[in-house]
C-alpha cells in the first residue's frame, strides 16, 4: 500500500490535448516571389508563450511562432503566424518549479509539432521547407523573466 502512495505522488506532466488555435500562411507577391532568387532569404523568427490556468491542475499552453522570409529587408516571400496550443495535467509539482514547468517543458514538448505544421506550410507555398532551429525555452524563460522583473506580472507571465 505504501508503495501505490509513492507511485501516486510521482511528478507526471501529461498532455490531454494538442491542437492549432490560429494559423496564417501569406505569399503575397506569388508567383513573382517562386522564381530563381539571387541571394538567400533574410528569415525572422519571434517566439511567444503563453499559459492560463484552467483548473487546478490543467493548464492550456499557446506557443506562437511568427516569422516571415525577405529578400533585400524589403521584399516578402512568405509570412506565418501560428499558435500551436496544448492542455496539459501537471500533478505533484512543487509550487516553486510549478511555472518553469509551464513555461519550459509544456512548450518544449508542442514545438516540434508546430515546427512541422510551419515547415509544411512553406512547402506547400511553393518554398523549401523552412524547419525552424530548436528553440532554447531555458534561455527564453529567462530573458522573459529578467524584462518582467521590477514590473507588475504580464497576463501571460502569470498563474494563480
Amino acid at each position: 500500500m505504501a508503495e501505490n502512495a509513492a507511485n501516486n505522488a510521482a511528478p507526471s506532466l501529461n498532455a490531454l490535448a494538442q491542437y492549432c488555435k490560429d494559423f496564417s500562411f501569406e505569399n503575397p507577391n506569388a508567383p513573382r516571389s517562386l522564381q530563381q532568387q539571387t541571394e538567400g532569404p533574410q528569415i525572422n523568427l519571434q517566439v511567444n508563450v503563453n499559459a492560463k490556468q484552467l483548473a487546478e491542475a490543467d493548464f492550456e499552453i499557446d506557443l506562437t511562432l511568427e516569422g516571415d522570409a525577405k529578400i533585400g529587408g524589403k521584399d516578402v516571400l512568405f509570412a506565418f503566424e501560428l499558435t500551436y496550443s496544448g492542455v496539459f495535467r501537471i500533478q505533484n509539482i512543487p509550487q516553486e518549479q510549478l511555472h518553469p514547468v509551464v513555461m519550459i517543458e509544456c512548450p518544449r514538448l508542442l514545438f516540434p509539432f508546430a515546427r512541422q505544421i510551419v515547415a509544411d506550410a512553406v512547402r506547400n507555398g511553393g518554398f523549401p521547407p523552412l524547419y525552424i532551429d530548436p528553440i532554447d525555452f531555458v534561455a527564453l524563460y529567462r530573458q522573459r523573466a529578467a524584462e518582467v522583473q521590477g514590473q507588475e506580472n504580464g497576463a501571460g507571465q502569470t498563474l494563480s
